[in-house]
């Protein structure tokens, strides 16, 4: 049997308790950049991590084609932040600060997953979170992202934000501003969000209603929930990836160049019109 220690402190606050997780976590993150004396350059950085931001700041159509092979088409704007830090001239070491702080916008997630399944309550509980959240982070995957330039873990940031919030309706701490449907629909939108910042989390993104359709009072809103949430995650597919997709049809009339492409071929053929 497992002896829990009270020390006679007051238990923290769930704002006091996941702001000084965010705080402790950034300061982790940090480190590594601070004592590796900055981040290293991939292949892939050198392929098309910096053309693609450049293509993010200014669109190059008129003057390359497959500049960084096919990779050259993948969604872009993750990428400006890092090319913004590498055309400023800023030295590795803080630019590996400013890109790994991005990565905290993981820990609130990964937080409220944790609280659903440890709610206790207590000092004992709030370290079992804490631990929780770190060992999200304790993969040799999700480590060696945090020395490169990569962006995968931004990626699937929202991804992991959807899931958190499909599963908050479990929760018995559950802010009472936060109803059921709104949660959906803000599931939803982020998961969304996810398949366009890199359309292979579109495989784990169509699982979402299996969580959406968990909560609900009866089967019709089970039904409900996953229809809304279905929808969010439509719109909040459109809303990030429209701009990009539309610049893919105009050039090469398949919004998801180069995958999938003989699925366009017919609606281009009845267009009457070559990209």
């Amino acid at each position: 049997m497992v002896q829990r220690l009270s020390c006679g402190m007051r238990t923290p606050t769930t704002a006091v308790e996941l702001t000084a997780l965010l705080l402790v976590a950034w300061a982790a993150f940090v480190s590594i950049p601070l004592a590796l004396g900055g981040i290293g350059l991939s292949w892939d950085a050198l392929n098309h991590h910096v053309y693609l931001g450049w293509i993010a700041d200014h669109p190059r159509w008129d003057r390359d084609f497959l500049a960084a092979s096919y990779q050259a088409f993948q969604y872009p704007y993750l990428y400006w932040p890092f090319f913004k830090l590498f055309q400023s001239g800023i030295s590795g070491q803080w630019a590996g600060v400013v890109l790994v702080s991005l990565n905290v916008l993981a820990i609130p997630p990964l937080w409220l997953l944790a609280r659903v399944c440890v709610p206790e309550r207590s000092w004992y509980g709030a370290a079992m979170r804490w631990l929780a959240v770190a060992l999200a982070f304790m993969s040799g995957a999700v480590l060696s992202l945090f020395d490169s330039t990569s962006n995968d873990l931004m990626a699937a940031i929202p991804l992991v934000w959807a899931v958190a919030l499909a599963v908050e309706p479990l929760s018995a701490q559950r802010p009472a501003r936060l109803p059921l449907r709104r949660l959906v629909l803000l599931s939803g939108f982020c998961a969304g969000a996810a398949v366009a910042f890199k359309l292979s989390n579109g495989p784990l993104a169509v699982l979402m209603p299996l969580l959406w359709g968990i909560p609900g009072a009866s089967f019709r809103q089970r039904i409900a929930n996953i229809v809304l949430g279905s929808i969010a995650t439509l719109v909040g597919f459109l809303l990030l990836y429209g701009y990009w997709g539309w610049q893919l049809w105009s050039h090469f009339g398949n919004p998801l160049y180069p995958f999938c492409d003989p699925w366009f071929a017919p609606l281009r053929a009845w267009a009457g019109w070559q990209p």
